[in-house]
């Protein structure tokens, strides 16, 4: 679900089931051509249809960062800690060009990036990302 159709009279009702944040991290530069932001911004879209279709009713995918390599970390720790101050339990980020540790971003619940999912032959990309939120969310009712 997209941040724009939460409805505020629905939000409360809702925010229950709602409890995962996808944060997009599209890491440009401004230095790309327009056809490789394009490009870019195409291959994040794929990645996220592999959250948001299987996920759908449990995740709310908020706004793209599109900009920032350099010092990314600490911006994305600080909007992960807002939205789960807001009522969010987990924060997935994904990206598809960036490549971003979870040792810089221990505010956020799962990186999910193209490079750590790539080589991977056992199971197809979406069975991996899928495995990993359900990581996540195991581990939290482990507690």
């Amino acid at each position: 679900m997209k941040f724009s159709e939460v409805e505020s009279n629905t939000w409360e009702e809702l925010r229950p089931y709602l409890d995962t944040c996808l944060l997009p991290v599209a890491g440009l530069s401004g230095k790309e051509q327009p056809y490789e932001v394009t490009a870019a911004l195409l291959r994040l879209r794929d990645m996220m249809d592999l959250v948001e279709i299987p996920f759908k009713g449990r995740v709310v995918t908020y706004p793209t960062v599109q900009y920032g390599r350099d010092n990314i970390f600490e911006f994305i720790n600080e909007i992960s800690r807002n939205v789960k101050s807001s009522g969010f339990r987990f924060v997935v980020v994904i990206t598809s060009d960036v490549l971003l540790h979870n040792s810089y971003l221990p505010d956020v619940d799962l990186v999910l990036s193209l490079q750590s999912l790539e080589g991977s032959e056992a199971l197809p990309n979406s069975m991996i990302i899928q495995n990993e939120i359900q990581r996540i969310w195991q581990r939290d009712n482990q507690r």
